[in-house]
């Protein structure tokens, strides 16, 4: 098996007893692309059958986007490898319609995707290093949605998110 289906491998569980996180394109690189340490408890989390990642039409996009920048595909054939890690984490990754806005506005536009997705999806968690979703901590909360980085996730949910579940 290839690093990036290492990376990618996985499969979700009934969704009944998981906790759904919404990872925003950041995170997923620093699990898929720059195997950053800080993201390794997020992709155990993601990896075990205690948590579900959720995505939407408009995260799917963003990310094809990025993963097609010549950063991250230099190449054709990097640029296929890519899309297959796509491919497979959208595989496992239910897909939630999105049809209303969060009650709370993101002062960057193009974030605003995850804090519907979440509020969709009734994620318990959206992970994310983006001080613009960071900011919207405490009205999110009042809805029941955590927003925290991958460190502040290990944190309170433990090296491979099995920590607080009954919370």
């Amino acid at each position: 098996m290839t690093a990036d289906a290492e990376a990618c491998g996985g499969g979700a569980c009934g969704l009944a007893r998981q906790r759904l996180a919404v990872v925003d394109t950041n995170v997923w690189l620093d699990i898929h692309f720059f195997r950053e340490p800080a993201a390794h408890p997020v992709a155990a989390a993601l990896d075990s059958p205690n948590w579900a990642a959720a995505r939407c039409e408009q995260t799917d996009a963003e990310l094809a986007r990025v993963l097609q920048r010549p950063r991250f595909s230099p190449d054709p054939a990097q640029r296929s490898r890519w899309l297959e890690c796509l491919r497979r984490w959208q595989a496992r990754t239910p897909l939630f319609p999105v049809h209303a806005p969060a009650p709370y506005r993101c002062r960057d536009p193009h974030d605003q995707k995850f804090l519907d997705l979440a509020l969709a999806a009734h994620a318990s968690v959206l992970l994310t290093k983006d001080k613009a979703l960071l900011v919207l901590r405490r009205s999110a909360w009042r809805n029941g949605l955590m927003i925290l980085t991958p460190q502040q996730f290990a944190d309170h949910f433990g090296e491979d998110g099995s920590a607080l579940l009954d919370e």
